[in-house]
């Protein structure tokens, strides 16, 4: 067999990349036609930019998805290595393919003769998995903590600012590294640190129910019962590994039982959440908290006191929905701050395996012979920038139409 033309190569990923063409046809279709219902992201429909962003968002989320747990666009085991396909250039055919197996390594092979594309499209998923998660994790340690130091000041938002300005005095990239380095890693502080982290959802909802169905406790307590259950399930899922949450070569602190566990997440994928979501968290506070100050004065605030509505309510009723705006402004850009983050945590080979497909380690590896063989590094390196790009796009779109609102 010949080596692909670049044209056939395009054509074949294309094709390939099917399931995602579709589902972004079907959800640009659907959000046009129903945009007028669909509050602030229906108005994003009407911006140009977000569109475009969201358009470049979105495509990497469902090839994330689809190449990820559902397995439905890689050509190749992104972990195996093929004989005879160590950098070769996009378009090689394999010398002798099985029956079924894609018979070209479309974007070539790198280093370790693995198939650039499907470590393309793992790596995707990747990303899909920590950035956007972990970012709404930072945010709800960032609410719960920030509205109440903005809304009642004095000595809680002193103590709260003190420890949010102590973390954020580190250069952030320092403070990634130090907290997934291995020796870190051993001591047990990243699964503490889940722990804490991890229980602020839960404080979150718990609060942001009470406080809606205050004055009506017979929705409220089975409510609460109810989803404060299964988020607490998923809790003790999320910290838990092998029926452990903290293990270290000293001790053992047991977690929940390996029947009752829903999922397992990779150490590695762990660490770095985690880490994600404490570098994240200060900024998240202090912007909460200064819009919290802001609000605060506001004639429907007043309005609400007067009414004898509780502080909860009014923080997570008056002052947060007025906030929306430069929150989810924040939110895109911090996903994309987080996405570059994971890259450079990659690139130098902390956090995640050596092995695994995440963009950064795709990079890191291919750099070495980038003079010779530069497709191994300048396709991952492309996604990030595509990935990145529509992120800043779309909180771009969503700051105009916020401010049109």
């Amino acid at each position: 067999m010949e080596e692909l033309s670049w044209a056939s190569i395009i054509a074949r990923m294309f094709i390939q990349l099917g399931p995602v063409w579709i589902s972004l046809i079907v959800l640009f279709t659907l959000s046009i036609t129903y945009k007028r219902r669909l509050g602030l992201y229906g108005k994003l429909f009407d911006s140009t930019i977000g569109m475009i962003g969201f358009g470049l968002v979105m495509f990497w989320v469902f090839t994330g998805v689809y190449g990820g747990p559902l397995d439905m666009l890689v050509t190749h085991d992104p972990l195996s290595q093929v004989s005879g396909m160590k950098n070769k250039s996009p378009g090689t055919p394999m010398r002798s393919p099985d029956e079924g197996e894609y018979a070209y390594f479309l974007l070539g092979g790198d280093n370790l003769a693995r198939d650039v594309f499907s470590r393309l499209i793992k790596g995707a998923w990747v990303v899909v998995q920590i950035a956007p998660i972990a970012t709404l994790f930072a945010f709800m340690v960032g609410i719960t903590l920030g509205l109440p130091a903005g809304y009642y000041g004095g000595r809680l938002d002193t103590i709260l600012s003190f420890l949010a300005n102590l973390i954020l005095a580190f250069p952030v990239i320092l403070l990634f590294y130090l907290l997934v380095t291995p020796e870190i890693v051993l001591t047990g502080i990243p699964n503490y640190m889940a722990l804490f982290l991890f229980v602020f959802p839960l404080i979150f909802m718990c609060i942001l129910l009470n406080s809606r169905y205050y004055t009506q406790p017979k929705v409220r307590t089975p409510l609460l019962i109810g989803v404060l259950g299964g988020l607490g399930w998923l809790y003790l899922s999320l910290v838990s590994t092998d029926g452990s949450v903290v293990a270290t070569p000293t001790y053992v602190i047991p977690g929940l039982p390996k029947f009752l566990d829903l999922f397992d997440i990779d150490p590695g994928i762990l660490v770095v959440f985690v880490s994600v979501v404490f570098v994240n968290s200060p900024t998240v506070f202090r912007i909460v908290r200064g819009l919290a100050m802001d609000i605060k004065t506001r004639d429907y605030v007043a309005a609400a006191q007067t009414r004898g509505e509780g502080p909860w309510y009014i923080m997570l009723w008056e002052i947060l929905p007025n906030a929306r705006g430069p929150l989810i402004v924040d939110f895109c850009l911090r996903i994309g701050y987080t996405t570059i983050l994971l890259g450079t945590l990659g690139f130098f080979g902390l956090g995640l395996e050596s092995e695994s497909p995440d963009w950064g380690s795709t990079i890191n590896a291919g750099r070495r012979l980038l003079a010779l063989y530069p497709h191994a590094a300048i396709a991952p390196a492309l996604a990030l920038l595509t990935l990145v790009l529509g992120l800043n796009l779309l909180a771009d779109g969503l700051r105009e139409e916020s401010l049109r609102d």
